[in-house]
């Protein structure tokens, strides 16, 4: 083949920047952003994680410093506990939006312990970077909210919920609705840490009054405030729903995250 012949040789339609970064590939772009990160904790044999949610404003020196000292003493000791369980898929892996605060905590309360430290950040015009906690290969960056939701509620067996503003009460609220409609198949803990906090800024009882929620709504979360009591909660309900002995008693029967469903 010539040189000539070669130059003149259309692109594969995946090798074409322009088209998939168009309007037209957007599909294919939201695709990757499920089909990539399956691929990559695969690899990693993460089979699911408790999430820590909270503040990016948060930080070790500043004034609500205590919860990001608490935030990474629970994950320290979460991934202590969880990386004496038995492989061969890695449990309960604690996993953050991958940014500052109260997420740096978290990740970094698991690197503290050696474990692994999975981050799904998101490009933000403020605030959000990478924090340096990470497993290297575990920072994934996402382009679309949406995705970067489902692969939270998605692996998710807990939900540690630190104080934050605006996206932490989006992001909670968010899983809080698909416990309530039953469209998470799976049993979850939600657990809001900081009650002091949560019932200033949240007034749930008023919702039940007029009707909004119902009584047993109240279930779907629990309020704490200790690490130590945290990790007992924890370890309890991942025990009684994920450890028992038949489900775990061959291991190469257990499902792979591919095969797990919302």
């Amino acid at each position: 083949m010539s040189e000539m012949q070669q130059d003149s040789r259309a692109l594969l339609a995946y090798q074409n920047k322009r088209f998939m970064e168009s309007w037209s590939a957007r599909g294919l772009r939201i695709l990757s952003e499920y089909l990539e990160p399956l691929d990559r904790l695969g690899r990693y044999k993460v089979r699911d994680t408790i999430v820590f949610f909270g503040s990016a404003r948060i930080t070790e020196d500043g004034p609500m410093n205590k919860y990001y000292n608490e935030a990474r003493e629970v994950a320290r000791m979460l991934t202590q506990w969880s990386d004496e369980l038995e492989p061969p898929t890695r449990r309960f892996a604690v996993c953050t939006g991958g940014g500052p605060g109260i997420m740096e905590a978290a990740n970094r309360g698991a690197h503290d312990a050696g474990g692994i430290s999975i981050g799904f950040n998101i490009g933000l015009p403020f605030e959000q970077h990478a924090n340096p906690y990470l497993t290297p290969e575990l920072n994934f960056e996402f382009h679309y909210f949406f995705m970067r939701k489902f692969w939270f509620a998605y692996l998710a067996k807990a939900l540690i919920v630190f104080p934050g503003g605006f996206g932490t009460l989006d992001e909670m609220t968010e899983l809080l609705t698909l416990m309530q409609t039953e469209k998470l198949e799976k049993p979850m803990m939600i657990l809001l840490y900081g009650s002091e906090y949560w019932k200033e800024i949240l007034n749930i009882d008023a919702l039940v009054k007029r009707g909004m929620i119902s009584e047993r709504d109240l279930n779907l979360f629990r309020y704490t405030d200790e690490p130590k009591a945290t990790l007992t909660t924890l370890k309890l309900f991942l025990t009684a729903n994920y450890l028992q002995p038949e489900q775990v008693r061959h291991a190469d029967d257990l499902p792979d995250i591919a095969h797990s469903r919302i």
